[in-house]
């Protein structure tokens, strides 16, 4: 599936970092070759909760309550509310910026 993944992160980040994006996609892989799983469903609980405990608590290591973790996907879904498609490299770079942890990718 070959997606510009920079031009949609960049819709809801004026000012995105191309190696963080590149990192995130190099990170989500295989995921990301289709195209049901490079969305994430933002009303399907099992799924935000996967993103909460994979992506959050183990890829960027937070600690926070898992209240803290659903209020920022909250706010990342309420951003991205306005678009019928919700990029997984987007959402993901979305919260790694909320949470300060782009770094983690931009190597």
């Amino acid at each position: 599936m070959a997606e510009d993944w920079a031009a949609d992160v960049k819709k809801y980040a004026a000012h995105a970092d191309d190696k963080a994006i590149a990192g995130i996609a190099r990170y989500l892989g295989i995921a990301l070759r289709n195209r049901d799983s490079a969305l994430v469903s933002f009303s399907d609980p099992t799924e935000l909760a996967r993103v909460r405990d994979n992506f959050l608590k183990k890829k960027l290591g937070l600690s926070a309550s898992d209240a803290e973790l659903d209020q920022a996907l909250v706010a990342v879904g309420e951003k991205l509310k306005g678009d019928r498609t919700k990029n997984r490299v987007t959402v993901y770079y979305l919260l790694a910026d909320h949470f300060g942890k782009l770094s983690a990718f931009s190597s």
